[in-house]
């Protein structure tokens, strides 16, 4: 039996995940407020483990999201601090700005509105013509791109451990939360699947994949679910075609960037990802199932109202998935030189994307409280980039629940 008893608190606050934006938030509390108790678990023997250590590593720019959206808001912000924080503790990062190519005719009209979009972000942006493309990427091809030079990439992972280090917190690795008693006169107690009884006088939820199921596990419904899409990569084995980050232009129905090409720090060149419904929220294979959560995610509306919505754009995904021929030839559009040998399979990533009743994905970053307990229920990319920021606003909430106390 999990219980909380008063005066007996192990910490101020509990934070559960130890990615990027957990740690993020532990760092955050401990800036903010020096002397405060923070304590993170997390389930891997080490941080950062699945999101965070498992992207193209990009430094985003703000560029695609809506204005004045916290994705905007902590992209844009987040982007600069990152490049900061990184040449502060000497984390490998570049500035590397991109390409966003238009392939297609009706491309074009999308291609105008993300410029625009960018202006009101404040992103400075380069229209280029067709001719003008090759100053950039002597090997890429289309009929006009956009150059935004704030984007880069950067050795996430390090920033995690670099957070971790820096926050002062005790970070528990190995402890994976199996239930949470919640006592909004008392505090919060979690106790581990290895047995052990942690007790804070805050909750706060950075659980990732599993944050829908741990606000549950703390009696909050979160009146969302995640639905975990699998991003397959592959790495060039030319990477001498590619000198930067070429992308194509997104659709705004859909939360996922298309197949993109990156040059990441260590000079190889990772090109995807494409996104297919995972079996499992850590499913980084089709052969990865796990029933109860599959079970799970048919059992949400919103996944069934999702598929219909979005059955045309699955099918192409699944398709690139299955078919390496299909996959390089969505590469082709970008870079026509790209053969199939030249592609070469990749450690793939999951994204934890949360998913209404209705079946809308949720296209901004999602942060709910309740009673002790913050819960971050909605933080895939650009969470990396935007976590500085993120972990700020979420120790933000933290703090006031703890001073109300």
């Amino acid at each position: 039996m999990v219980q909380v008893r008063e005066g007996a608190y192990d910490c101020d606050v509990l934070v559960i995940g130890g990615g990027i934006v957990g740690l993020s938030t532990a760092y955050a509390i401990t800036r903010a407020r020096p002397g405060t108790r923070v304590t993170v678990l997390e389930k891997e023997p080490g941080p950062a483990r699945h999101q965070t250590g498992r992207n193209s590593g990009v430094i985003h720019s703000g560029i695609y999201y809506r204005p004045d959206s916290l994705k905007a808001r902590y992209a844009v912000r987040g982007a600069a601090e990152m490049v900061k924080f990184c040449a502060e503790y000497g984390i490998a990062h570049a500035v590397t700005g991109k390409l966003i190519v238009a392939t297609e005719r009706e491309e074009l009209p999308r291609l105008h509105a993300l410029v625009q979009r960018g202006r009101e972000n404040g992103i400075p942006v380069r229209e280029l013509g067709a001719a003008q493309i090759a100053e950039y990427e002597p090997e890429v091809r289309g009929l006009a791109a956009i150059h935004v030079g704030t984007t880069g990439v950067a050795d996430f992972v390090g920033v995690a451990r670099q957070l971790a280090q820096a926050s002062g917190a005790e970070i528990r690795y190995g402890a994976q939360v199996v239930r949470v008693d919640r006592r909004p006169e008392l505090g919060v107690a979690v106790r581990t699947a290895g047995g052990e009884i942690v007790r804070g006088r805050v909750l706060v939820n950075c659980a990732g994949l599993y944050c829908d199921e741990v606000a549950r596990l703390t009696g909050d419904e979160p009146e969302v679910r995640i639905v975990p899409f699998r991003g397959e990569y592959y790495e060039l084995a030319r990477p001498g075609l590619v000198r930067g980050l070429v992308y194509p232009v997104p659709d705004p129905a859909f939360p996922f960037l298309g197949v993109h090409l990156t040059r990441g720090i260590d000079g190889g060149v990772h090109v995807g990802p494409n996104a297919v419904p995972a079996l499992a929220r850590e499913g980084y294979g089709w052969g990865v199932v796990r029933p109860r959560e599959v079970a799970g995610t048919l059992a949400w509306p919103g996944a069934w109202a999702m598929a219909r919505r979005h059955w045309r754009y699955g099918a192409g995904e699944f398709r690139r998935s299955v078919s390496k021929g299909a996959f390089t030839q969505a590469v082709r559009r970008l870079l026509p030189a790209v053969e199939p040998g030249d592609l070469v399979r990749a450690a793939p990533g999951v994204r934890a994307q949360a998913v209404l009743r209705d079946g809308t994905l949720v296209d901004d970053f999602l942060i709910q409280e309740g009673a002790r307990a913050v819960h971050v229920l909605n933080a895939p990319s650009p969470a990396a980039t935007a976590s500085l920021p993120i972990g700020r606003e979420v120790a933000r909430r933290a703090l006031a629940v703890l001073g109300s106390l």
